[in-house]
């Protein structure tokens, strides 16, 4: 009986630095690091008070979106759960059903192509700023129900020009890279 609950006191302890390490880690993926049954995951979350992934990330998307200028929240493409703005950026897209061709039932290129324009934008410290060029790169497909996290951040800035590095994985395996060009628009331009 003791050595049980030496395990699981262990196992409790494990189960908060990966999640603190990596939000985005589902009860699956967990069980799986920790060589449980996803049902002792939930049971554990629960008694630790540790919500869901949906609900981690929700939680931390409520304080970052207020940061961002040049997009608002409907328009961006992912779930925003962290921003340095002037810096770099997380975003979590969960891919749905709709967002999958109906031949292959793999993801369409547009949802990963958009979540990395829109991440990058939004990292810009700007009331407008418009992607003018992008080079990119999809490295495998993705598939429903996978979580594409994109990572962002500025490589360069001259004038109101900035480079956007984007690269987005599904758990280690990256799925898409991007580099962003995109124009800061003065206000006199824009407001005409």
């Amino acid at each position: 009986m003791e050595h049980e609950q030496s395990g699981r006191c262990n196992r409790h302890r494990l189960l908060r630095q990966y999640i603190e390490g990596n939000p985005f880690l589902t009860d699956d993926q967990l069980a799986q690091i920790l060589g449980v049954s996803i049902q002792t995951i939930r049971l554990d979350r629960s008694e630790l008070n540790i919500p869901e992934m949906r609900e981690r990330v929700k939680n931390m998307a409520r304080g970052v979106y207020g940061q961002v200028r040049a997009l608002t929240r409907q328009e961006m493409v992912g779930e925003l759960v962290d921003l340095y703005l002037g810096r770099e950026g997380i975003s979590i897209l969960q891919i749905a059903p709709s967002m999958c061709l109906r031949k292959t039932g793999v993801a369409s290129g547009q949802y990963l192509f958009a979540q990395a324009n829109t991440l990058a934008v939004a990292l810009i410290d700007a009331p407008v700023a418009l992607t003018g060029t992008a080079k990119v790169s999809f490295k495998r497909p993705v598939f429903v129900r996978e979580n594409v996290v994109a990572r962002a951040y500025i490589s360069r800035q001259k004038g109101n020009k900035y480079m956007v590095r984007v690269s987005s994985t599904v758990g280690k395996e990256t799925v898409f890279t991007g580099k962003f060009l995109v124009f800061v628009i003065p206000e006199e331009e824009w407001r005409r």
